[in-house]
């Protein structure tokens, strides 16, 4: 037996069935802790929520999973609760993984999105949990694909992933949902917005909120940007987005944008459509591990170390190219791998 197989420590890893049968038996204290065993950046930490994903995998995928983004102010938080105390009533059960902005200068997050949901956060058939975004971009979370399986397995039906709310680029989250949600307001450029790339031609539904304030304006800029996506669709191309009206404070317009939802669904679902898209997001997503897993086996490589302070000083120095810098420390690492 050689002895990088002695010490692969994923191997023999314990498995916590105890902590499985809380995520299976619904228990919130058990789920919680299942998520931030997957959050912890901790190497014995992964190992083991490695184990239980594992274990957990069979009883996922049962849910459908929506992302919804939008800039600040657009009324997602709102828009989420009253969605899900809706969809509560219809008898389902809601989890929403909020992805909170990290200070780029303390490390902190304010994670206060239950405070937004008030109503929803103390029903005993949801589940909100607030995770820092830890510098990870496009909106969500690094490990909040591994928080929505767990939420899978702990038998909730509609899975909700609130994004940061930061721009055009936030895109991450439509690879990881079924259904990507962008949240709109009137009088916002709408015919423009409409035409510009990145996260709205993503989108497979908008919705045009805060409607109640000025319902002509809204309906306008419904309008507006129905119009200018289907100029820009093309038959090869992502489908153009269904573009509807709703007022979250008001509860209007709820009900018929999870009926759009509910549809585009089942037709997916009929037409293999949502598994070959899941099928390739899981995929993508073991990619996005592995480029994780390597940054962070790098920083942590003896050889490395030894080297990173002193060309960092020198790059910023201007002593030293970064590119020259960059290859000597990869040469470093993969010296060490031989």
């Amino acid at each position: 037996m050689s002895d990088r197989t002695k010490t692969d420590k994923t191997a023999v890893e314990p498995l916590d069935q105890a902590l499985v049968d809380g995520v299976l038996g619904r228990r919130p204290r058990a789920l919680a802790k299942a998520i931030t065993l997957a959050e912890s950046t901790r190497p014995d930490h992964a190992r083991r929520a490695a184990r239980l994903l594992d274990a957990l995998l069979p009883h996922t995928g049962r849910s459908i999973r929506v992302g919804i983004s939008g800039s600040p102010g657009a009324g997602k938080s709102t828009f989420i609760e009253a969605l899900g105390l809706a969809l509560i009533a219809q008898g389902r059960r809601v989890a929403v993984l909020a992805v909170d902005p990290s200070s780029t200068v303390s490390g902190g997050s304010i994670l206060g999105d239950k405070t937004r949901m008030e109503r929803l956060s103390v029903h005993p058939d949801a589940y909100i949990r607030p995770s820092p975004s830890r510098g990870a971009l496009g909106g969500v979370g690094e490990k909040t694909r591994e928080a929505m399986l767990i939420c899978e397995a702990a038998g909730f039906d509609v899975v909700i992933v609130e994004t940061v709310g930061v721009g055009q680029s936030e895109t991450t989250v439509a690879g990881m949902v079924d259904l990507f949600t962008l949240i709109q307001l009137p009088n916002s450029g709408d015919d423009l917005q409409a035409m510009k790339k990145g996260v709205v031609e993503l989108a497979d539904v908008i919705v045009v909120n805060k409607a109640d304030i000025d319902p002509d304006a809204a309906e306008l800029a419904r309008r507006q940007i129905a119009g200018a996506l289907a100029l820009l669709h093309s038959p090869t191309s992502h489908a153009a987005a269904v573009v509807v009206t709703a007022s979250a404070a008001r509860g209007r317009g709820i009900l018929e944008f999870w009926t759009e939802v509910e549809r585009l669904h089942a037709e997916w679902t009929q037409s293999g459509a949502l598994a070959e898209k899941r099928s390739r997001q899981g995929v993508d997503w073991m990619w996005a591990r592995i480029d994780a897993g390597l940054r962070s086996r790098f920083r942590s490589n003896p050889r490395v170390r030894a080297e990173l302070d002193s060309l960092t000083r020198s790059v910023a120095r201007g002593d030293v190219a970064p590119t020259a810098a960059a290859l000597r420390l990869l040469d470093r690492a993969e010296s060490t791998n031989c």
